[in-house]
């Protein structure tokens, strides 16, 4: 079974600066896409990036700009760099892949633990 590990999260106050990583394990072929989403206290979860196995990436408009994801993909590990951070930011992460396993079923879509970023003065 595909497990992913996040890890970064925490207390930062507006402005500042965060980095999120997650990193993958199992009996992983390839991965196709990964991404990070985001719960807020009251509110559904959404997309915040993603990026495919090509590199093309995708971020939801209120971060674009600010945030950027990357991977290491002979390590299968993303990351998300998150800068100037708003209150409105303060939410649970999660990230997620879908990709190929060598296992039974051979496709994975996996989602990690999640880890508390909290923006606050």
């Amino acid at each position: 079974q595909v497990q992913l590990v996040e890890s970064g999260g925490g207390l930062v106050q507006p402005g500042g600066s965060l980095r999120l990583s997650c990193a993958a394990s199992g009996s992983i072929i390839s991965i196709n896409r990964m991404g990070w989403y985001r719960q807020a206290p009251g509110k559904g979860r959404e997309l915040v990036a993603a990026i495919t196995t090509y590199g093309d990436t995708i971020y939801a408009a209120s971060v674009r700009g600010r945030f950027i994801i990357s991977r290491d993909g002979a390590k299968n590990t993303w990351f998300l760099q998150m800068n100037s951070l708003k209150p409105e930011d303060t939410a649970v992460y999660c990230c997620n892949a879908d990709g190929r396993a060598d296992e039974r079923p051979p496709y994975f879509n996996s989602w990690g633990q999640g880890t508390q970023v909290t923006v606050s003065s």
